[in-house]
This record gives C-alpha cells, sequence and structure tokens, in this order.
C-alpha cells in the first residue's frame, strides 16, 4: 500500500531549514530561505529525488512507499541579537503498509510421534505482522498457561510473531487442513491458501512382514547357491 503524501514540519519559524533524511545509508541534504525560492544545498539523490518538495518549515514526499520510514532531522538556524543561533528537531516517519499474502509451509504428510513444523511468512507489511494458524477453519488457540483443561489439550505451539506452529509428537488427531492470517492493524489481514497434512501412525506389521519377505529372499538366493556348488555347476572344466 502507498500513501501519497507526506508532510514533515516544524513549528519554529526559522530563517533557514536543513532537512536531513539518514535512510539506507545514505544522507540527503535539503535548504530553505524565507527570502529565497526553495533549494537544495545538494542535489537529491536516491529514491527521494523527484519525489521530495521544500515547504515553509518541512519537506513534503510524494508517492511515499515503506523505504522513506526513518529518522528525519531538521537543524533550524535563526538570528537573534546575540547572533546566530542553531536549533534541531527530530521527526521519525513510519510509514504503514497492509500486508500481502503470507507463503505457508505445511507438509503433505507426517508420521505419529514425530516432530512437524508449520511455518507462515510475509515480509511487506509495516509494523510488522502478527500470524495466526486455522484448523478446519478454527483460529488455533495460544497456549498460555498450565492450569486449564483446555491449555493442557493443546498439543502445539504457536509464535505469532514468528509465524511458526510446531508439533513436538504429533498424532493422528492433528490431521486437516491448515491456512495462517498475517494481519497488523493496516488495511485487510491476509491469508495463504488452505493445505492438507495427513498424520498416519507408522506400519509396524508392514515394516516386519517386508524385512522376513527380504530375508526369506536372501535365505532362497543362498540355498540355491548351495545346491549350485553341490551339484558342480560352478566348477571349471
Amino acid at each position: 500500500m502507498k500513501l501519497n503524501i507526506i508532510k514533515l514540519k516544524t513549528k519554529k519559524n526559522v530563517d533557514q531549514l536543513y532537512v536531513l533524511s539518514e535512510q539506507a545509508n545514505e544522507t540527503q541534504t535539503f535548504a530553505l530561505s524565507k527570502e529565497q525560492k526553495p533549494l537544495c544545498l545538494f542535489p537529491l539523490k536516491g529514491d527521494l529525488r523527484g519525489r521530495a518538495e521544500m515547504l515553509n518549515t518541512g519537506i513534503r514526499i510524494r508517492n511515499v512507499t515503506r523505504k522513506d520510514s526513518g529518522t528525519y532531522r531538521c537543524e533550524i538556524s535563526a538570528k537573534s541579537e546575540e547572533g546566530q543561533r542553531l536549533g534541531e528537531a527530530t521527526i521519525t516517519l513510519t510509514v504503514l503498509v497492509a500486508p500481502t499474502m503470507p507463503v505457508c509451509e505445511v507438509p503433505s504428510s507426517a508420521m505419529t510421534g514425530t516432530v512437524v513444523e508449520l511455518s507462515c511468512k510475509e515480509t511487506e507489511g509495516s509494523p510488522p505482522s502478527e500470524y495466526q494458524w486455522y484448523k478446519n477453519g478454527v483460529a488455533l488457540l495460544e497456549k498460555t498457561g498450565t492450569g486449564s483443561a483446555r491449555a493442557a489439550n493443546i498439543t502445539y505451539t504457536m509464535n505469532k510473531k514468528s509465524g511458526t506452529l510446531l508439533f513436538n509428537t504429533v498424532t493422528k488427531n492433528d490431521t486437516g487442513e491448515y491456512f495462517c492470517e498475517a494481519s497488523n492493524g493496516i488495511g485487510l489481514s491476509q491469508k495463504c491458501s488452505v493445505k492438507r497434512m495427513q498424520v498416519d501412525d507408522l506400519n509396524v506389521s508392514g515394516i516386519i512382514a517386508a524385512v522376513v519377505f527380504v530375508a526369506l529372499v536372501m535365505a532362497l538366493c543362498g540355498l540355491g547357491v548351495f545346491y549350485a556348488q553341490k551339484k558342480g555347476y560352478f566348477t571349471s572344466k
């Protein structure tokens, strides 16, 4: 989301105004004289070129983006009976940006008893987004305490700041359709697409059957080799 115009002003009536924007390791310097037209002591560089305009006691930035967030300092010079005096004012500009659609990582399958982590992230929102996970369309609860029955039944840890959903020991009950919602109080919240996670028990009987089958095949192969040796099939004539 972009804002069209931002104005940074000071309340002091001054002869000259210097506005320095320390953004992206680059210093922008402006000057304004009341008796003259607004002029720049140094050419505008970087993203502010063509978008910054001097006002009587401030600076206007058009088509503001998130990169314009930062600390702006005004150095003020005013004549008095004692001579030239300097003043300073600091303004912090935070550009508010609605979140974009987050990227969600949800495994399609998992085995019971294993550790499973789901992740959700978007990087455009300002201030940074918080994340809420949903299972089968129902918002998941945070485990905020250990005294309640509801908290005791929660088998996961949800971090709303980082967007992770961690199952230390996943169970079949955790099977379901998951999605995540990112919000930061600016504009509309954004959701990722729904993804299904299927949790199954480890098929012990199937593994045992496979091991027995492989052992049987190896035994038959060994017997075949032994029989061939007895018959002299491997002896050279």
